[in-house]
């Protein structure tokens, strides 16, 4: 059974590796986890002796498809037990990435199997972000980020990448969560800050750093 290190160690790899598409370089793991680069460098050589990461020094690392199986085994338990602590203990969104990183390490398979029953097996955590399968299935979206999204389109909300507590009570507050549609208005030009419209009001301002971490799907582009 892999320790909690490890399976922190591919969950990131993971997720870096999505975000990237590429080979994932040592010092993008180190900040992430904010550990030494050494540290991070001695992980991996040990990971690759496991067979769960490719590593090839000044050219970074990907996850076999071992490593890949254990990582969504580890994501997969993270998601349900955020969207168990939401729909079952009144959590709310902002409240229960900290919780699921603890627990997420200590549920057994049976037990996500059975929160996912009585969830009735659903596909996507609160913050919008797929759950995986018990056999390694994921979601694979064609969402795309805000910022890159044209002025005059409609777009839905599909998901928040960041799991910043006090960006999550920002976007609620003002109602733009995963199934919202909204209207692109304004994109300006020096400073990428844009301005949407959810229907019930004046348009609303989103900084470009927000707007990054923010998918959407296109419903209309005209």
């Amino acid at each position: 059974m892999p320790t909690i290190s490890v399976e922190n160690y591919l969950k990131t790899i993971y997720k870096l590796e999505n975000r990237a598409d590429d080979r994932v370089k040592t010092k993008g793991i180190a900040d992430e986890l904010e550990i030494s680069l050494p540290s991070v460098t001695s992980m991996i050589k040990s990971l690759s002796d496991e067979g769960l990461v490719d590593y090839e020094k000044y050219r970074g690392v990907m996850l076999t498809d071992e490593g890949t199986r254990l990582a969504l085994k580890v994501i997969r338990k993270h998601r349900l037990v955020e969207l168990f602590l939401v729909e079952t203990l009144g959590y709310s969104w902002d409240e229960v990435h900290a919780e699921a990183e603890r627990l997420e390490h200590a549920i057994s398979d049976e037990l996500a199997h059975r929160m996912e029953s009585y969830l009735s097996f659903p596909r996507f955590d609160p913050h919008g972000d797929p759950i995986p399968s018990a056999d390694g299935t994921i979601h694979e979206s064609t969402a795309i980020s805000l910022d890159s999204v044209e002025p005059g389109a409609r777009v839905t909300m599909e998901r928040v990448l960041d799991q910043d507590p006090e960006m999550l009570r920002y976007l609620e507050r003002i109602s733009l969560i995963p199934g919202r549609a909204f209207t692109v208005k304004e994109r300006l030009p020096f400073d990428g800050q844009m301005f949407i419209e959810l229907g019930d009001g004046a348009p609303t301002a989103l900084s470009h750093a927000l707007s990054t971490r923010i998918m959407v799907v296109v419903e209309d582009a005209s």
